[in-house]
């Protein structure tokens, strides 16, 4: 029996076709617009054993322009000038030191994750005696330390300020900060701290934003992209995750994968207030029940117009008295009315609804309090 042959017409098959290059389409641009609104895991999380270490340090600074510490009053640095004097085989115990070239100061630095020895980092001082400026001094050799108290950096540089001083007799222009500096790669790391990723079996993400429900995606994410039930969140401020088969051994290939996975991270509901510069943010999820505001301020006026009166031209009697005129005003905004701000569904409509008002930053910041203290607003206030 011949096999049955199944013929196509071209208005079909050009049919077909461009409903397939549709749909493709379709899932292109919906993959677009949803990679858009993600977030990459690595911007919103932290990883086990990736992190930086402080490191702080005491040091003197010299070649100062008349600008250090005063060694009368700043005990500290005649000591340390002294100690250092005597280390190199200077005696100058029994000499009255006099200098105001020389400032102490403390030094601090970041030690990055995984940095090698010999490599050098950023460094910066800060002044702690009564010197006015650092400009043009020299760090000398100054020893950094951890929490453990190792020595684990080594620093010394001439210090950038950044800051301009000038003093005259009738004015002072100090622009910037002269007694804190930066030296760039000003010191040299001298211990390693031993941690290997190979041999990891488990690694831990940390949430930078502790959030249930993005940590909930994160594992989710990850357990779609491996193919397996990996990750499993702790709590709302870590996942933990197996290191797969395919990836023993090669802990750091795992995370470079997992990292560029993208998820949408979960705002919470929140308006952050600074008072001091009337500064108000809001979040996506912000929403307001309906409610109605009446906003007015009590504004007394008061203005003195003295006036001067004086006798009739040639009157034997009377005197000239300057007659006191006042004029005291009061407006209580009777014209202001209640208004009714509705239940917002979006951010924009918030947004809309709170300028209607037509008031200004500093009187929004006491209406979103008021709107709290009145069960209206379900979002948490911040106040910096």
């Amino acid at each position: 029996m011949r096999p049955q042959k199944i013929y196509e017409t071209r208005s079909s098959f050009i049919k077909r076709t461009a409903t397939g290059l549709l749909a493709a389409a379709c899932l292109l641009l919906a993959s677009a617009g949803s990679s858009e609104a993600q977030t990459r895991i690595k911007d919103i999380v932290d990883f086990e054993g990736v992190r930086e270490n402080m490191l702080v340090g005491y040091g003197l600074v010299v070649g100062l322009n008349g600008t250090g510490d005063s060694l009368d009053s700043a005990i500290f640095t005649r000591e340390s000038l002294v100690g250092m004097l005597e280390r190199l085989g200077v005696n100058a115990r029994d000499d009255d030191l006099d200098t105001d070239n020389v400032a102490a100061v403390m030094v601090t630095a970041t030690l990055p994750p995984f940095a090698k020895q010999g490599s050098r980092i950023d460094v910066s001082i800060s002044a702690i005696g009564d010197a006015e400026d650092l400009l043009g001094g020299t760090l000398l050799v100054t020893p950094l330390i951890g929490a453990d108290g190792e020595v684990y950096a080594v620093g010394q540089g001439s210090v950038a300020t950044g800051a301009i001083s000038a003093a005259g007799e009738g004015e002072t222009i100090v622009q910037g900060v002269p007694t804190s500096g930066r030296i760039a790669n000003g010191a040299i790391i001298e211990r390693e701290i031993d941690f290997s990723m190979q041999q990891m079996e488990t690694v831990t993400i940390a949430l930078k934003n502790p959030d249930f429900t993005t940590a909930r995606r994160i594992s989710q994410a990850i357990n779609a992209f491996v193919g397996l039930p990996v990750a499993q969140v702790r709590d709302l401020a870590s996942v933990r995750m197996l290191v797969p088969e395919n990836y023993r051994g090669n802990a750091v290939a795992l995370i470079t994968d997992v990292e560029q996975l993208r998820v949408t991270p979960d705002i919470p509901a929140k308006v952050v207030i600074n008072e001091t510069t009337g500064i108000i943010v809001m979040g996506e999820n912000v929403r307001i029940s309906t409610v109605a505001i009446a906003q007015g301020n009590l504004t007394i006026r008061i203005t003195e117009t003295p006036q001067v009166s004086q006798p009739q031209p040639f009157a034997q009697t009377g005197e000239t008295v300057t007659v006191p005129r006042t004029q005291i005003e009061i407006d209580q905004d009777e014209d202001k009315q209640l208004s009714v701000l509705s239940q917002s569904v979006t951010l924009q409509e918030l947004v809309d609804g709170l300028n209607a008002l037509g008031i200004g930053p500093r009187d929004l910041i006491s209406i979103l309090q008021a709107i709290k203290a009145a069960g209206a607003l379900q979002a948490e206030i911040e106040v910096l």
